[in-house]
């Protein structure tokens, strides 16, 4: 196996994505316009997203020993990126969501599995070596002791963490502060800095974020493109505009190409750029199916 460049922990789902013009009364029939099975959860998109994008990723996680478990795991080893620390759990899979695409908008609306946090990852199911190996470790703030044990030894052997802050964030906890102050990377969807920080101005609100450790804070918008922080400055870049199918998975294409950005050492503003044109392509196709290759990005910023 080749050295892996990025490595994310944290949740991996089987996702029942179905694309829809509306939301059925529960008496209701309703027909859809298209239906498919296919993996998802936020680092182990990033991880699939990078890989497609030229990066060797590796993804740790779980799976159930159910029927979903093991499409899970048959999803994963088709993705292409290394699971070889993906972690069996004798019970039936607890990371499973149905997702409703709207025809019109793209939008979606999750329905996940309750007990998504029932068998947590621990510290002593991971493999030091194996994490220390990559340039970046990507954390999604599930498993939040094996995460925190992760960024710790990352950090330690010079390596960097990023962390992907998203909406179910909305109430920050400890547990998820103690991880910021060890992450490089803060990546987050709107709403999240003012929540963090009770901060009503997003640049007040990235200050204190900045002050808790990240060397970069991004606050990413959907069509109203990101917002990036530094302790240095600052800088707003559009969303591209594409044909909107399902944003399933966008933000977290984001967080994948942005660790290919960093990979290629391209600076600040460029990463930014780059990662927003391969979110906006996520968007073309239902799942992970709309994945961008690295020509498709470059075509996209060229024009």
């Amino acid at each position: 196996m080749d050295k892996l460049q990025v490595i994310g922990l944290g949740m991996s789902t089987v996702d029942i994505l179905l694309r829809a013009r509306d939301m059925s009364a529960w008496h209701l029939g309703m027909p859809l316009d298209a239906l498919t099975i296919d993996g998802g959860g936020m680092a182990c998109n990033a991880m699939v997203a990078a890989q497609k994008l030229g990066a060797t990723a590796g993804f740790i996680g779980s799976f159930g020993s159910d029927r979903l478990g093991q499409i899970k795991l048959q999803i994963l080893l088709e993705s292409g990126i290394d699971s070889s620390r993906i972690i069996r759990r004798e019970a039936l899979d607890d990371q499973v969501v149905l997702v409703h695409v709207h025809h019109a908008m793209g939008e979606r609306t999750f329905y996940p599995l309750a007990a998504a946090w029932r068998k947590p990852i621990l510290p002593e199911e991971l493999d030091r070596d194996y994490l220390i190996q990559a340039n970046y470790l990507l954390l999604d703030g599930f498993h939040p002791a094996a995460a925190h044990q992760a960024a710790q030894w990352m950090r330690a052997a010079g390596k960097q963490v990023m962390l992907d802050a998203n909406a179910h964030h909305a109430h920050p906890s400890n547990e998820l502060i103690r991880l910021i102050r060890e992450t490089d990377y803060l990546i987050c969807s709107s709403g999240f800095l003012l929540a963090l920080t009770g901060k009503e101005n997003l640049a007040e609100a990235a200050a204190e974020a900045l002050n808790l450790g990240p060397q970069v804070v991004v606050q990413t918008e959907g069509m109203q493109g990101s917002h990036t922080f530094t302790r240095e400055h600052q800088f707003h870049t559009p969303a591209f505009a594409v044909e909107v199918v399902d944003t399933t998975g966008a933000g977290d294409v984001f967080h994948g190409a942005f660790l290919v950005g960093l990979l290629h050492g391209w600076d600040l503003h460029m990463i930014v750029r780059f990662s927003s044109a391969a979110a906006a392509l996520a968007c073309r196709k239902l799942g992970r199916a709309g994945f961008p290759t690295l020509e498709e990005v470059w075509g996209l910023i060229k024009g």
